[in-house]
């Protein structure tokens, strides 16, 4: 064997060698946090840890639903609102910003006042249950930002909403 052949074969050898699993740069790969052996790393869902932003919008769920025309908390969205005032006072680092809605009935200003008038009932609510209003801001986009777009009132029941964004930092 040249010495060319045998360099390329030390290359080769050493840059395999490189091309290890990182999940088992921390030891022999026994004992505390070992792994299955299959040589994969299991994804963490984020939406298991109760203090993430992915838990309250999955889990509590992030938004609640109107009837039409109207910006009357349901009973439904009552549940909701008080697992997501307990979530944030759980989580004072999290502020909110709640999105008011309308289905796509009506003309854009009427809408946009409905939208408003919806975010403001989450925000009464939540305020109600001992989140500082200083953690939430309101928003209306009445009928601009559809999640179903048909004329049906499969599609209207879904857009008559408010939701709640979670954000890092108390001031939002």
């Amino acid at each position: 064997m040249t010495h060319t052949y045998k360099a390329i074969f030390v290359v080769a050898a050493l840059g395999l060698g490189a091309c290890t699993n990182p999940g088992n740069l921390a030891g022999n790969g026994s004992g505390a946090g070992a792994g299955t052996g299959t040589g994969t790393v299991t994804p963490v869902d984020p939406a298991s840890n109760p203090n993430s932003p992915a838990y309250f919008s999955q889990t509590i769920g992030d938004r609640v639903l109107f009837a039409v025309d109207t910006h009357t908390l349901t009973d439904a969205g009552r549940a909701t609102l008080t697992a997501q005032a307990g979530w944030l006072q759980a989580n004072p680092e999290y502020a909110a910003i709640i999105e008011g809605h309308a289905d796509e009935q009506g003309t854009r200003e009427h809408n946009l006042a409905l939208g408003a008038r919806r975010s403001n009932a989450v925000s009464e609510f939540l305020i109600s249950q001992g989140i500082a209003a200083s953690r939430l801001r309101t928003l209306t986009y009445g009928k601009e930002r559809p999640l179903e777009i048909c004329s049906a009132e499969s599609c209207y029941a879904k857009n008559r909403r408010a939701v709640t964004v979670i954000s890092a930092g108390a001031g939002v």
